[in-house]
């Protein structure tokens, strides 16, 4: 773990850092290839001491990115305060790949979207209002699922290792999640 903790207004010294790599220690158990750990700690010059101290921390791995920030009249406070608040988001991470064990995505996945033929018409093309490229990622079903959480939206698109194929992972109205395997 890289540890990087930087201060506004305020000297970070080296018993803040050792605390904070402290109540990190316990993270850094549940998440693997934990890479740049980057940590804010600010001081504003308010009225009132109850939002004196923004402790803000991102936790960066090979998959995935935790952001916590706490507001606080004490510096320990907002520090123990954003590390717990991690702490809950690594849980549910896990709790969810937990149930993902349990119940393959494949085996929930029935009858998907039927493939309409032809070609796009003048209409169907003055509908389409955005386009966007993104580098597809490779991971596996269980690992997309989880992308598809995270990011709160519903359908995600990655590369499957395992099928050597582009696949997409959905979010059925039943709450139960499909996945395209298209197929030349």
């Amino acid at each position: 773990m890289n540890l990087i903790v930087n201060g506004r207004n305020v000297e970070i010294t080296e018993w803040i850092e050792e605390y904070v790599e402290k109540k990190l220690a316990k993270i850094e158990r549940h998440m693997t290839n934990l890479g740049d750990v980057r940590a804010e700690l600010t001081q504003s010059d308010t009225r009132s001491n109850n939002d004196r101290y923004t402790f803000q921390i991102t936790l960066r791995n090979a998959k995935r990115i935790l952001r916590a920030e706490e507001v606080s009249g004490d510096i320990f406070a907002s520090i123990d305060a954003a590390i717990e608040k991690l702490s809950r988001q690594l849980d549910k991470v896990e709790g969810r790949r937990k149930n993902r064990r349990r119940a393959s995505i494949v085996e929930n996945t029935e009858a998907v979207l039927e493939a309409e033929g032809g070609e796009l018409d003048e209409s169907a093309m003055e509908r389409i209002v955005r386009r966007k490229q993104f580098m597809l990622q490779p991971m596996n079903e269980e690992e997309a699922q989880e992308q598809l959480e995270l990011l709160g939206h519903d359908f995600y698109l990655f590369f499957n290792p395992d099928s050597n194929a582009v696949n997409l992972i959905y979010r059925r109205k039943d709450g139960h999640y499909g996945l395209l395997q298209p197929q030349m």
